[in-house]
């Protein structure tokens, strides 16, 4: 019981809702920030009263003649949390995670090779030659280099 918890625990799935669910509420706090900063105090120079928060910021007058304040500060500090939370979660759990199944692969035996896929020219020889063998012709020789361009 307690490996089958273990399995369950190490496969990527449950490592990647971790740290989505990380990223998210960071991305959420990032969102609030953005909305608090910028679209609130948007909306403040056209319909209301600066609210006098003491917030630091570049400071307009509204339609109304009342200073409203766009406190970056809160923003700031929100995208500098949003990457750190992030750096630190790829870092602590993302990178080992990796590292650790790549191990697994190699202790299992499992060689990913890159499949090297033909070009686009091999591709059209290699349909052409079908073309040919199914019109009952055989395909001639014929160089494997692309045709140069006249002048």
């Amino acid at each position: 019981m307690i490996k089958g918890f273990k399995d369950f625990i190490m496969r990527g799935n449950v490592i990647d809702l971790a740290v989505a669910v990380v990223i998210g509420g960071a991305f959420t706090a990032l969102v609030t920030a953005i909305v608090t900063s910028i679209i609130n105090p948007l909306i403040a120079l056209f319909y209301l009263p600066d609210p006098k928060t003491g917030a630091i910021g570049p400071v307009f007058t509204g339609l109304h003649g009342k200073a409203v304040t766009f406190p970056l500060g809160g923003l700031i500090t929100a995208i500098i949390s949003f990457f750190a939370v992030a750096l630190v979660v790829y870092l602590v759990f993302v990178v080992p995670m990796n590292k650790w199944k790549e191990r697994q692969a190699a202790k299992a035996g499992v060689v990913e090779e890159a499949a090297k896929l033909p070009t686009e020219a091999e591709l059209l020889i290699q349909i052409r030659d079908l073309l040919e063998q199914q019109r009952g012709t055989e395909a001639p020789t014929r160089s494997t280099e692309p045709p140069s361009p006249s002048i």
